[in-house]
């Protein structure tokens, strides 16, 4: 592997599932990682740990996307640390499944502030490190299509992704940054253990709906997002790559 090699990673929520198997792959295709997370220090360093193990090159960087000043210092932490800027992988994000009657502003805000404010604010502070060229890698979810019951907040802000991805593609073309978007369907992560989700009926109806048949690992979007962020996808901007065993 060598796909990104020389290039400059920053993942964010990379402390744990999804987000830390892209910052593994990435380190392992040759890319210098910058592990970003917003509590779980030790989550983090684990990942800079397997990167560097295996002879790659990664920090770990507190910052909570959802706010400027953070934000701001993680891509001053990354400049400082490597140099230059390459790719980007918006995966911060957090989820709540609750029925209608128990939506409350706080969580609402929580939700839209760091999976679609957040998404903006790195993008925004991303373009200003990239120089002469970029990837922004955001990730979504198949539910921005096809929500399931109790989940209308959190895929309404996988929508706003979906759509931010092809604006902001639209308007960074211009500047050699490609922007898409990946929409993973239903994967095995510390959240879908926390909240109940594997070895229960909504797994099973899952993988019922799953072609494949098994529910996605972070690996499998993890290589994705290395062919998004790598060269061999030069002629994709504004597309979203539903990676998902063929769920929909």
């Amino acid at each position: 592997m060598g796909e990104l090699k020389g290039k400059v990673a920053v993942v964010t929520g990379a402390s744990k599932g999804i987000g830390a198997g892209i910052a593994k792959r990435f380190g392992a295709a040759g890319a210098s990682v910058v592990v970003n997370y917003a509590s779980s220090r030790e989550g983090a360093e684990k990942v800079v740990a397997d990167i560097t193990k295996n002879g790659g090159k990664a920090i770990a960087v507190k910052a909570d996307v959802s706010k400027a000043a953070d934000v701001k210092k993680l891509f001053e932490e990354t400049s400082r640390a490597f140099g230059k800027l390459d790719i980007l992988v918006n995966n911060a994000g957090v989820f709540r499944f609750a029925p209608l009657e128990e939506v409350t502003e706080d969580e609402f805000h929580r939700e839209f502030n760091i999976n679609v404010l957040g998404t903006l604010l790195a993008t925004r502070e991303a373009v200003k490190h990239f120089n002469g060229s970029g990837s922004v890698i955001n990730v979504s979810s198949v539910v921005s299509t096809s929500p399931p019951p109790n989940s209308s907040v959190y895929s309404a802000t996988k929508g706003a992704v979906d759509t931010l991805t092809v604006g902001l593609s639209r308007e960074l073309a211009p500047r050699n940054i490609r922007v898409n978007v990946i929409a993973p369907g239903g994967v095995e992560t510390e959240g879908t253990h926390e909240i109940g989700v594997i070895g229960s009926d909504f797994e099973k109806q899952i993988i019922a709906q799953t072609p494949l048949g098994r529910m996605g690992q972070p690996d499998d979007i993890a290589q994705v997002a290395v062919f998004l962020a790598s060269d061999a996808s030069g002629w994709l901007t504004g597309e979203r790559i539903a990676a998902s065993g063929g769920f929909r």
